[in-house]
């Protein structure tokens, strides 16, 4: 009887933990001004150069065996950056969708809203992607690649710059270069 009890409770735990992890940090972000010094640039193109199987395939065929493990390890250890940066914006940008939810405009709610859901979902890819980089950075010839992550990410961003245009569209193209 323990056991079971001990096992729901560990249960339990886990995903309060994992519902926390996706969630991110509490910071108070209520208006585009917030984000600044709390999210990290993400270069979508260097990202997805780096998660190409085209791009692995071609290293894997021109390079030694050895040179491409060390090569494919740094560029693992990359994406690896470029995941945990687009996982932490992730998590801002919840807050931001969070807080545009109670607009008394409809149309930002519902912008909110899709930002909200958005986020969640990235930071959910992202929270998947990163065990798989750790074991492609220890065998090197695995081929992993996480592609909805770039997607979802930019999804993410045009979600936000959708936000950022209904709420001061001054400040709109200052969006881009935040995320």
């Amino acid at each position: 009887m323990i056991i079971p009890v001990i096992l729901i409770v560990l249960s339990v735990a886990a995903l309060m933990l994992f519902v926390s992890m996706a969630r991110g940090r509490r910071v108070a972000i209520r208006s585009l001004d917030d984000l600044r010094g709390r999210t990290r640039p993400v270069d979508i193109e260097s990202f997805r150069n780096l998660i190409d199987p085209a791009e692995e395939e071609y290293l894997r065929s021109n390079l030694s065996a050895k040179t491409f493990r060390m090569v494919q390890r740094e560029r693992l250890r990359a994406t690896l950056e470029y995941v945990q940066a687009a996982s932490q914006n992730s998590a801002v940008l919840l807050r931001l969708g969070e807080a545009a939810r109670h607009s008394p405009d409809p149309k930002v709610a519902l912008a909110g809203d899709q930002l909200v859901s958005g986020a969640i979902r990235l930071r959910m890819f992202a929270l998947m992607a990163v065990p798989k980089l750790y074991v492609g950075i220890l065998l090197p010839s695995a081929r992993l690649s996480p592609n909805r992550l770039v997607e979802g990410y930019q999804q993410l961003s045009g979600l936000a710059g959708q936000l950022a245009l209904m709420q001061n569209p001054a400040r709109t193209p200052r969006m881009s270069l935040v995320l």
